[in-house]
């Protein structure tokens, strides 16, 4: 009596591909074709088998990878998206000035030579300390803009201030 409640494999399939079919009707999708199934867990009955479940969700998975090739008929009122062309225009000419640049802050030092010192020297420098650098007065002193050398000019003194009058332009070639 036991072995009539028991359904054979081929008779699942053939209810889960028949219901598959049923399904696909009443959506309009065309149903994928038919993998081969893999065996199933002798544990159970077919009403109530986990292996059932599993191959149900497989089947079901299969079929939406199969959908993915054919395109689905569009819904009244539903329209593909496409994205549009983000070319740009061309640069105006009439824009591209100086006047662009004239609020950008940059970073501008002055250095009027360097000094090698042991961190004791360094500890040693009161008010009125002397630190000898390696440049000698008159030699001109380099101009760097956002760390980087671009010029080069002599220190003078304009109205009780220090003023440093460029001389030199570093083009690229000359920075290395």
């Amino acid at each position: 009596m036991a072995d009539d409640a028991i359904l054979a494999q081929e008779e699942i399939d053939r209810l889960l591909q028949q219901a598959a079919l049923a399904e696909g009707a009443a959506t309009g999708a065309t149903p994928a074709p038919k993998a081969a199934t893999p065996a199933r867990s002798a544990v159970g009955n077919a009403a109530g088998e986990v292996g059932d479940d599993i191959q149900y969700l497989l089947e079901q998975a299969e079929q939406a990878i199969a959908s993915v090739d054919h395109p689905v008929d569009p819904v009244d009122g539903m329209s593909q998206f496409s994205f549009r062309d983000f070319a740009g225009t061309p640069p105006s000419e009439d824009m591209a000035t100086l006047d662009l640049l004239r609020d950008v802050e940059l970073d501008v030092k002055i250095e009027l030579g360097r000094a090698h010192m042991l961190l004791e020297d360094v500890l040693k420098l009161r008010r009125g300390s002397v630190v000898a650098l390696d440049k000698l007065a008159g030699d001109p002193v380099d101009i760097y803009v956002n760390g980087r050398m671009v010029a080069r000019g002599e220190v003078l003194v304009l109205n009780d201030n220090f003023c440093v009058r460029v001389a030199e332009l570093i083009t690229g070639d000359e920075m290395d």
